[in-house]
């Protein structure tokens, strides 16, 4: 292959012509590094990027390992080079065989070399405060965010950003086909009274009145079924003033949707094509259809309304066996279940059960009946004594128990059962949640309302107010509040809520009767949700939507356990930016321009309320 020489005197480019794969070609490059292999080989090629390692042999031969987003690249140059780590090099040379005995199998490159190079450095660098490479995993996160753009050249951040790429990639190309139209909300919005605590910004122009940043488009995406665009989506950033964990940041994307003139399957079937396209394109395993399953079931069988599909240990229902029971702890309890731990006997000495006891009576029962199951389907437990055999051999074939088995029993109210057994379910056997397959559910049927309140006797609502009741419950929204059912419906996935959505109130004379039940009068709901409600009364069509985490979906198909490491730019879990400072104090000039005065809180802030559905 022939090269020409510019008369710039810079490296030589190869010929027009030679094809650059993945449409990599630039003015600089012909090729990604990664992208070289023994079919390229005699080829002249231009590659770019940052020195990851440096190895001199004598002064006679100089071994660069060349790295960019896709790779590392081997680069061989006669004689010494003075490059060092994270040097911005590019080089030109001849794509060739290694010598025999010297391929690399862990490299995708690994076959091939660049010889008889010319390097040309683009840019001198300081060397980094840590490795670049798998050794940072170890090196304390508040450092590795503090130089962020550092870390974002690691193979694993790659990786991730352009595993967040294609999952928007792939979502799109669903939902352009079904005649969805992209639109943008404000982020400047009022204060709204429900879902979690807002960020509030003052106006300048209006001094003492505020913005506040929006924790969803719900509002707006609402108010564009009523104005007739019919299918709208974006991927809207959302703010939440709540205190951050492993799963949640201050700032967050979400696959906002909303669809007229549809019914609970129909949204169910668009985001379940939509994360389905999102989890293959990203994925070489099988990714299995979405299961569905109602609340109640999801609480009878896992104790919790985000189940884990991926391991077993499901509730066991054993209220039945103990009716008139003469056991004390057990006589009159709502309900009574229990959990197998194949094998868990001899896993669990006095000690182990015994903290697991205190951590059941931590989370609200009364306390944990363990019982070990010996030869035969004999029961050992503190408790053995106390109960007949007809109710000791009802354990054991309800449990399906077996010898080397460990049972663990809670009797309480129904709700106070699941919730416990479900958490210790998922001590004892949850795996990481990037660990494993991929088990999505859709939960559907939940609760319009969630109890009672007991300084006003009303009942207070699951998700926000607009949601609709379940058609064949609306009878009962006055007589059984309780037993109402929602047309709200949210997706789990290995364990993590994804997302929460529902078919909304669109007549006038329905959300009137919510409102009444949660003691709201029409002047109450003008001056709160009045901006909201009046387009309702010039005709709003039946309409439903959904939103979906996407830093939870990414984080999962990543195989990572904090969504901050799917993030270009997150914060820490204290809510800091170690690479920017903020947040930071501003000037008293600034202060006096927005009407601002700071005043020191008198006690400490309170935790973030967690916020309902906002899908």
């Amino acid at each position: 292959m022939t090269t020409t020489q510019p008369a710039t005197g810079k490296l030589p480019i190869p010929e027009p012509g030679v094809s650059a794969a993945s449409g990599q070609r630039t003015a600089m490059r012909t090729h990604l590094c990664a992208d070289l292999r023994a079919d390229h080989v005699g080829r002249t090629v231009s590659v770019c990027g940052w020195v990851a390692h440096r190895r001199q042999h004598g002064q006679s031969l100089t071994f660069v390992d060349l790295r960019d987003h896709s790779g590392l690249l081997q680069v061989v140059v006669d004689g010494s080079v003075d490059v060092r780590s994270e040097y911005v090099l590019r080089v030109t040379g001849t794509v060739a065989i290694r010598p025999e005995g010297t391929a690399n199998p862990a490299l995708a490159t690994g076959e091939v070399e660049l010889r008889d190079c010319a390097v040309e450095v683009l840019s001198v660098a300081t060397p980094p405060p840590f490795p670049l490479d798998d050794r940072a995993d170890a090196v304390d996160e508040s450092t590795r965010l503090a130089y962020r753009y550092l870390d974002l050249r690691r193979e694993r951040m790659q990786r991730n950003l352009r595993t967040r790429s294609a999952v928007l990639g792939a979502m799109r190309t669903v939902l352009a086909p079904l005649d969805f139209v992209e639109v943008e909300t404000p982020l400047l919005m009022p204060s709204t009274p429900e879902g979690a605590r807002e960020f509030i910004v003052p106006s300048r122009q209006f001094p003492g009145s505020f913005y506040a940043l929006p924790q969803s488009p719900q509002l707006f995406k609402q108010l564009l079924m009523v104005g007739g665009t019919d299918r709208y989506f974006q991927f809207a950033r959302c703010l939440r003033d709540e205190d951050l964990r492993a799963d949640r940041q201050y700032e967050f994307t979400q696959l906002d949707l909303e669809m007229s003139f549809v019914d609970q399957d129909d949204v169910l079937d668009v985001i379940s094509a939509a994360v389905l396209a999102a989890a293959r394109a990203v994925r070489t395993d099988a990714v299995p259809p979405i299961e569905r399953i109602t609340w109640h079931e999801s609480m009878n069988r896992f104790g919790v309304d985000k189940p884990d599909l991926r391991f077993d240990l499901e509730l066991v229902e054993l209220t039945a066996i103990f009716a008139g029971s003469g056991f004390k702890a057990f006589a009159g309890a709502e309900a009574i279940k229990g959990i197998r731990v194949p094998g868990g006997s001899a896993a669990h000495n006095r000690r182990r059960l015994d903290d697991l006891t205190t951590r059941a009576k931590s989370l609200g029962a009364k306390g944990l009946v363990w019982m070990r199951v010996g030869a035969g389907g004999a029961l050992e437990s503190p408790v053995a004594k106390f109960l007949s055999a007809d109710e000791l051999a009802g354990i054991v074939a309800a449990t399906d128990a077996v010898e080397g088995d460990l049972l663990l029993l809670v009797a309480d109210e129904w709700a106070t059962t699941c919730e416990v057994l479900g958490q210790l379910r998922n001590d004892l056997g949850r795996p990481p949640a990037g660990q494993g397959p991929l088990r999505f559910v859709w939960v559907v049927d939940f609760p319009l309302f969630v109890g009672i309140d007991p300084a006003t006797g009303r009942p207070k609502p699951g998700h926000h107010p607009f949601t609709r009741p379940h058609p064949d419950d609306i009878a009962k929204l006055e007589s059984e509040p309780l037993a109402v059912r929602s047309r709200a419906y949210d997706l789990v996935l290995n364990g993590w809520e994804l997302g929460s959505g529902s078919i909304r109130i669109h007549e006038s004379a329905l959300q009137q009767r919510i409102f009444g039940l949660l003691g709201i009068t029409p002047e109450e709901a003008n001056a709160r949700f009045g901006f909201f409600l009046t387009p309702f009364g010039y005709g709003a069509p039946p309409h439903g939507g959904f939103a979906v985490g996407i830093d939870r979906l990414v984080a999962i198909l990543a195989g990572e356990e904090n969504i901050r490491e799917v993030i270009a730019f997150p914060k820490t879990q204290s809510g800091l930016d170690p690479l920017t400072g903020a947040p930071t104090q501003v000037t008293d000039r600034q202060l006096r321009e927005l009407g601002v005065r700071v005043i020191a809180p008198a006690t400490p802030a309170t935790p973030a309320t967690p916020g309902g559905d906002r899908g």
